[in-house]
């Protein structure tokens, strides 16, 4: 079993929430609670914060993680992860996005286990949701993928247009073989991943696949200040 490093991309300057990893949910900095899920997953040899702010960086180094300073003319954390993936010997590097507080360490482990198979290059989550009303929400990025489970496309629109019973919703959770990591971040910028916001548009655009895991845990990421409420919520009914 080849196994994997975690890398975590953290910045504060985020558009529409300043100081998002910062951000206390029931008590604890997010970025916090993001690095204690996964330290829940079994099959990852190590957890890294990857920062270009001293703030994030002092926070991290408070409850004992392992941070790492990168530039910061970085222009996606992508970029970040791969800056730090370079000096690392971990074939499986997994990108676990600093807004997903709620992520399950099983969803980690998944990714991991579908990179064991060589000829996937680059796989990510997505969870079924049937609560159609929901389709609607440019938040929610949505996928399809064909019958081999790779994805077709992302967007925040609604995708497919009318469906009968249920959508997948995409998790922004990333598992790459280390070497395409280092490949990814240096295609051209595509249309697509521009126009629709969402930079994985890029490995496809550019001819590239990228396996679709499913996973049964629900996605609540955080992407405003409103959402901090709900996943509170949802913390404390878990842990009632």
């Amino acid at each position: 079993m080849r196994k994997a490093t975690g890398i975590i991309p953290a910045r504060y300057g985020a558009t529409r929430f300043p100081g998002k990893p910062l951000a206390i949910i029931a008590g604890k900095p997010m970025i916090q609670r993001v690095y204690e899920q996964a330290q829940k997953a079994k099959l990852l040899e190590q957890i890294i914060i990857a920062t270009d702010d001293d703030r994030i960086y002092s926070a991290s180094r408070a409850f004992a993680a392992d941070v790492r300073m990168t530039s910061s003319d970085h222009q996606s954390g992508t970029e970040r992860v791969a800056e730090v993936a370079a000096g690392l010997e971990s074939p499986i590097i997994i990108n676990i996005q600093g807004d997903e507080p709620l992520l399950q360490g099983q969803m980690i482990d998944d990714l991991v286990q579908a990179l064991q198979d060589l000829s996937i290059t680059m796989a990510t989550l997505a969870s079924k949701v049937t609560d159609l009303d929901r389709i609607h929400d440019q938040d929610i990025v949505k996928v399809v993928a064909d019958n081999n489970g790779n994805a077709l496309y992302f967007s925040r629109s609604p995708l497919p247009f009318r469906p009968s019973d249920h959508f997948f919703q995409h998790i922004g959770i990333y598992g790459y073989q280390k070497e395409f990591l280092l490949k990814f971040h240096t295609l051209p910028v595509s249309r697509l991943a521009v126009t629709e916001g969402l930079e994985q548009l890029r490995v496809l655009e550019n001819g590239y696949k990228i396996k679709i895991v499913s996973t049964p845990f629900p996605a609540l990421s955080v992407d405003n200040p409103q959402d901090i409420m709900a996943v509170e919520k949802y913390i404390l009914k878990v842990h009632k």
